[in-house]
């Protein structure tokens, strides 16, 4: 089973992709399950097939330890962490080809916890893969698109897991738009250009530095782009999962 982690900013449509993915591969007859890994999510637009609301609710733990809802969260994370083993024989007694893992909307609740490491660990480090989902809103300007690069190698760097960016909703993009985010993520010395035309400003100055240390040290730039409403992209993602895992061979369908 490979563990598929969905990473990245709050409302960048996580759990919409979660949904759109596992639907991509059931039609195509590939056995996939949803886990949702946010004891505090009020509504998702699925059914998780393994839950950590079964074991923790963050309302329940913010009346057991008098904590808000920041601390209750960070409480949660440490708590699901001592439960990992429990949730890995659930997910595992499933026996599906995938598991596809919905992290916590708020992304520093995940990528920047300790319990995390626990969490990966605990489940199968060795056949996990990291999927950064990018707001295509912020994506389609210049230092938009290097702030976004920026907070994916930080997210790549804590795990060191094979990853890939993905910008989703882009059916909320038109053509000029899409074509111009590939040609930033093909064609560096294009990204540059547009960079210093950007207003003149420190920021401009320093998206253009963090895009260069990025460059030096290999940082995967060009992301996948897909959408969870009509399923647009998400063969590239299957593939680029098998290639990782399989060689780019196709599972055999169930």
């Amino acid at each position: 089973m490979i563990y598929i982690y969905v990473t990245g900013p709050a409302g960048s449509g996580k759990s919409t992709f979660t949904y759109a993915l596992q639907e991509w591969m059931r039609n195509n007859q590939y056995e996939a399950i949803t886990v949702n890994l946010d004891p505090g999510v009020e509504n998702i637009p699925y059914r998780p097939d393994v839950d950590v609301r079964d074991w923790y609710q963050l309302q329940d733990i913010m009346e057991e330890y008098s904590l808000g809802p920041n601390g209750a969260q960070i409480l949660a994370s440490d708590l699901i962490a001592s439960e990992i083993d429990e949730i890995r024989e659930e997910i595992v007694s499933m026996d599906a080809d995938y598991a596809i893992i919905d992290t916590p909307g708020q992304l520093e609740l995940f990528a920047f916890r300790t319990s995390s490491d626990l969490i990966i660990r605990g489940l199968s480090e060795r056949e996990s893969y990291m999927a950064f989902i990018m707001d295509p809103m912020l994506a389609i300007s210049p230092s938009g698109y290097v702030s976004l690069l920026t907070l994916s190698a930080s997210v790549f760097f804590r795990f060191y897991l094979p990853y890939v960016n993905i910008i989703n909703k882009i059916d909320l993009l038109d053509d000029s738009e899409i074509f111009k985010i590939r040609s930033w993520s093909e064609d560096v010395d294009t990204l540059y250009m547009d960079l210093r035309q950007e207003r003149q400003s420190m920021i401009k100055e320093y998206a253009l530095e963090m895009f260069k240390a990025m460059e030096s040290l290999g940082v995967n730039f060009k992301p996948l782009f897909v959408s969870s409403r009509d399923l647009r992209g998400m063969e590239d993602v299957y593939s680029n999962i098998q290639l990782t895992y399989s060689g780019g061979e196709d599972l055999e369908k169930r």
